[in-house]
Formats: C-alpha cells, structure tokens, sequence
C-alpha cells in the first residue's frame, strides 16, 4: 500500500471512528461486540483502501461496512446460540432429567468442570466436536495410538469421577453414552 492509501486509511479512521464506534454500540448487545464490529469495519477498510470512495462518501461507505459486519456478527451470534440450544437439548436427552433417571446434570457438569484440562479438551473433542482419533490425533500433533490411550484414561477418569460423585446412570443411558463413545 502506497503512502496516499495509509494517509487516506489514517484521516478516515480519525473522522469517523467515534460515529461507527456509536453507531456499533447502539446495535450491540455489549461493549466487547461493538469492538468487535468496528475493528472489522475498519480491518475491512484497511484491506479495501483503494476502493473507499472519496470525501464525504467514505464515511458513508463505512456505515454500510458496519452494517454488514453487524449482520454478519448477528447470524453468528444466532448460529452460536442454536449451537449451545442443540447441545444443551442432546444432553438432556442423553442424561435426562426424568424422574427416574436419577441423573443431575449440574453434578455431571461440576464433574467435568474437575477432571484436569487435557482429559475435559479430549473428552469435548470426541463429543461435542465429534472428531475421530486421527482427527485429534493430527490436532493435536500425537499419534493415533496416544490418542486411543489417552482417551482411554480420560474416560476413565471421569467414570471414576462420576462414580465416586454418586452419579449413576441407568442402562439405557450406559447404552447410548457408550454407542456415542464419549
């Protein structure tokens, strides 16, 4: 990029940053997602220097820039959500919380959140990201084999945990958590 486009790049951002920092925060259900939609809006800028039209326009440009961004950033957040709803109505399913499983998700959930950081990420990876061995394996840079014992002992571990938490699963749960292979 060529001294004209930063000079450009750099009177732009001054003009216009608190108009798009205001507009971003009115939209915006917090601080942290309007700073994230305006250092899009002028990354995109940056990147789009050469295209940015001249005077006046470019500030209008870059209010349909955040537009964008924003309704970008807004389907995110609605796909994350679904994601989070999906999730949250699978373990239910699985561990329901009808009155004679006997299950208690929040003690299934504190569980978890106490088995040490590496057996939660493998556990997460297999379940909730549903990869395979070799998948994790090439992740996280181990063998296939590593991965298989590994694995093994987190489930393990967190068996253990469950038990030793009063946490009992009935058969039909054991079947399924079993054929999902968690």
């Amino acid at each position: 990029m060529d001294d004209d486009g930063v000079a450009r790049f750099e009177a732009l951002y001054r003009e216009t940053y608190d108009q798009i920092a205001a507009y971003a925060a009115r939209r915006c259900d917090s601080p942290q997602d309007a700073a994230d939609v305006v250092a899009e809006t002028f990354t995109i800028a940056w990147r789009r220097v050469d295209e940015l039209p001249p005077g006046q326009e470019a500030r209008l440009w870059l209010y349909g820039v955040a537009r964008k961004v924003l309704a970008d950033h807004r389907r995110s957040a609605v796909r994350q959500r679904l994601r989070s709803v999906e999730l949250d109505a699978e373990m239910a399913d699985l561990y329901g919380a009808s009155p004679d499983s006997g299950i208690e998700l929040s003690m299934i959930s504190t569980v978890f959140r106490s088995l040490p950081d590496d057996d939660r990420e493998l556990l997460s990876l297999v379940a909730w990201e549903g990869l395979g061995r070799e998948e994790i394996a090439g992740m996280l840079g181990l063998s296939r084999n590593a991965v298989r014992i590994r694995l093994y002992r987190a489930r393990k571990r967190f068996s253990r945990a469950l038990d030793e938490a009063g946490v009992c699963f009935p058969a039909k749960s054991r079947t399924i958590a079993a054929g999902r292979s968690l």
